[in-house]
């Protein structure tokens, strides 16, 4: 990474980007819209001593960071810091939705990057964030959606899963870019900056998580209740929970089978365990295994 680049990035990172722009589809660029300090709730409910019990076998400190060599790739900073740029990230609702949103967000980002296993030292739960790229033959594979004009792959470059939500494919990379740096260029050229920047990479799973993508409503919106199903979306079985946050992030796969799969069944015991820990009752429709995937 060059100087420009750096003293761009460390310029972001200490004004964080307000995000206030909605975009009305997938294939519509969000825009950069101003630079302001936030506050963020995050830390009303999180402290660093928390978040070492809850992952304590994160990326760089457990498994060692062979990409950076960050001790602490995943800290409790980076998320903060990201978290700031997202000043509507749990603050919307009452102190319990605020909770489960909360829950639901650390659920599937934890199952996104588990390194765990129904043995695993410590139990399945402490394994979240063990990982910052996608595994095995998903390394060998572009990501690349060439029907998606408006954020043209380029070629050499791979947009497989980095950073907590594994952001993946080009459009993602794309969109993400232009509403972080204010070009959608910035990652379709550079998308291996989600693996050495910490903040970025936070910041680029709350960005999935806040922001629409029609035909899909946020995951923030989800839990918040803001997000009110149509008559479609009831016939179809899509409802306000837990569920339709999965629907959201992987619903063609996970969703829809009349039956859960190991990992899904991950991600609502997830889920459990993080409402469990905040107090907090886990809502209704936790289960997206009878909801049709977005789109369909």
């Amino acid at each position: 990474m060059n100087r420009i680049v750096i003293i761009f990035s460390f310029l972001l990172l200490s004004s964080c980007t307000n995000l206030g722009q909605t975009p009305k589809s997938s294939e519509q660029e969000e825009v950069l819209i101003n630079k302001t300090n936030n506050k963020t709730n995050l830390t009303n409910y999180l402290d660093e001593k928390k978040w070492n019990a809850l992952f304590p076998k994160r990326y760089g400190i457990l498994k060692k960071d062979s990409i950076n060599n960050n001790p602490d790739f995943y800290s409790f900073k980076a998320f903060v810091t990201a978290a700031k740029c997202f000043p509507s990230f749990l603050s919307d609702g009452d102190k319990n939705s605020q909770k489960r949103e909360l829950a639901a967000f650390l659920a599937n980002i934890a199952q996104e990057t588990s390194g765990g296993w129904p043995t695993a030292p410590d139990g399945y739960f402490k394994w979240g964030l063990y990982f910052l790229e996608e595994q095995s033959e998903g390394h060998g594979i572009t990501y690349a959606d060439t029907t998606k004009k408006n954020y043209p792959p380029v070629l050499g470059k791979y947009y497989f899963g980095r950073g907590p939500k594994q952001l993946s494919w080009n459009y993602n990379y794309g969109q993400f870019s232009q509403s972080w740096y204010g070009s959608k260029d910035t990652l379709l050229n550079h998308p291996e900056w989600l693996s050495k920047d910490p903040v970025l990479s936070f910041a680029s799973a709350l960005w999935f998580w806040m922001y629409p993508q029609k035909p899909k409503p946020s995951c923030h919106d989800i839990m918040v209740e803001k997000w009110k199903p149509t008559e479609d979306d009831i016939l179809k079985g899509r409802l306000t929970g837990f569920g339709a946050t999965v629907n959201v992030i992987n619903g063609g796969v996970e969703c829809g089978n009349g039956k859960e799969l190991e990992k899904t069944a991950y991600r609502y015991q997830y889920y459990q365990y993080f409402c469990n820990y905040f107090h907090v009752s886990p809502g209704s429709n936790i289960s997206c295994s009878k909801q049709r995937a977005f789109g369909q």
